[in-house]
């Protein structure tokens, strides 16, 4: 007998669908239930042939317990090892190398020096920073949000580079992005469950929660099928690249080219009253297929873990035919000073969901006094918190 089993947190309406769902498959020798702990010793192999993780992105004694798990032959969706190790600013630069288009991003030291460090401790690092770089690479509006985050958190939609300073006060030792704005036509957010089904679903950010799902996409005719492809296509590729069984990718389509928004989602919301009945119906069946599947190919003793192409390629050879290099334009002889908060009026918009572009008429207003350049290696900003944080929709 071998023993599908289902690690969950709070959620209620997936983790019984899918054990009831695989149950009522009676594939021999077959059988899913949600997992019990009652000890973790090291080595030990678990009971259970497959586990599907959707908690241990918040519990570390979940996280330990499906390493544990894993090194005993289970077979663990999505690789625990893998998901310790991921982060958003890899996987856009990631998607760049595998030519799937993403916004522009850089990477922004934090605002605090982490815990047990000092001043010297960056001696690598150059103050300041080359700033007009930077800023003439990505353009504003941007947007910045943590390099490893989730859950719209800590995310901001920042104006101008005064803008960005000062808001970034509030990050803490928090590493952060500061992020291309794709002001989008169409939106859609897409399962891949076994790295070979897709599901693409329209999705309206800017609409209130329930109704996310209830848009529809403006393109139609060939263009709409094109698109539709395309997306397919680029769904695939990441989630073989990363190795994941289990996640969503979000893709903003602005002038017909489909960006890769957010694709490091490898426990999915899967709520019937968040994604629909329809959705919710595809992805138990999907869910519940990969995961029989992969206990019938399950051996047990062995490393049973699903890797990605990214890893599996990745010593001294190339993944896949590498996209162009993006060009970070160069600084202007004399470039013109940044001007200050009193010389300008910006233009802010405050979005219904953090990470997206709003669709709400801007209103003018004046930004806040300008924080002085950073010189010391302690901050990238001096001026005064405020709480100028996006809250999630």
């Amino acid at each position: 007998m071998k023993k599908i089993g289902i690690l969950f947190g709070m959620e209620n309406t997936f983790p019984n669908a899918f054990i009831e769902r695989v149950n009522s498959k009676a594939e021999d020798g077959i059988i899913a239930e949600a997992v019990t702990i009652d000890k973790v010793i090291q080595a030990a192999p678990t009971e259970y042939a497959v586990i599907i993780d959707r908690i241990s992105q918040d519990v570390p004694f979940y996280r330990a317990y499906l390493k544990n798990a894993a090194i005993g032959g289970t077979a663990v969706i999505n690789n625990p090892f893998w998901w310790s190790a991921d982060e958003k600013f890899f996987n856009n630069a990631l998607a760049e190398r595998i030519g799937i288009p993403v916004p522009k991003t850089v990477l922004l030291p934090s605002k605090q020096r982490p815990e047990n460090t000092s001043e010297t401790s960056f001696r690598n690092l150059a103050f300041p920073m080359a700033w007009e770089e930077i800023f003439q690479y990505v353009g504003f509006p941007a947007y910045m949000k943590p390099h490893d985050g989730g859950g719209w958190k800590s995310v901001y939609k920042v104006m101008n580079p005064q803008d960005m300073w000062y808001k970034h006060e509030e990050t803490g030792q928090l590493v952060m992005m500061l992020q291309e704005e794709i002001v989008f036509d169409d939106y859609v957010r897409c399962y891949c469950i076994g790295q070979k089904e897709v599901l693409i679903m329209p999705y309206e950010p800017r609409n209130p929660h329930h109704l996310r799902y209830a848009a529809d996409l403006k393109v139609q005719g060939e263009e709409r099928e094109k698109l539709l492809e395309t997306i397919k296509d680029y769904t695939l590729k990441l989630n073989l690249a990363l190795g994941y069984d289990f996640n969503t990718v979000e893709f903003a389509v602005r002038d017909g080219i489909p960006y890769a928004i957010d694709f490091c989602n490898p426990a999915p919301d899967a709520d019937i009253y968040s994604v629909g009945r329809d959705n919710f119906e595809w992805v138990v069946e999907a869910a519940a297929n990969m995961a029989i599947e992969r206990a019938k190919t399950q051996v047990p003793g062995q490393i049973n873990l699903t890797w990605g192409t990214f890893i599996n390629q990745a010593v001294n050879t190339p993944i896949i035919q590498a996209a162009p290099a993006p060009t970070i334009p160069e600084p202007a002889a004399e470039p013109k000073p940044i001007p200050s908060a009193k010389e300008v009026k910006v233009t802010a918009v405050a979005p219904k969901k953090a990470t997206k572009p709003s669709a709400a008429k801007a209103k003018e207003v004046v930004a806040e006094p300008e924080p002085k350049v950073p010189t010391k290696r302690s901050a990238v900003t001096k001026a005064p918190a405020k709480n100028s944080k996006i809250k999630k929709s």
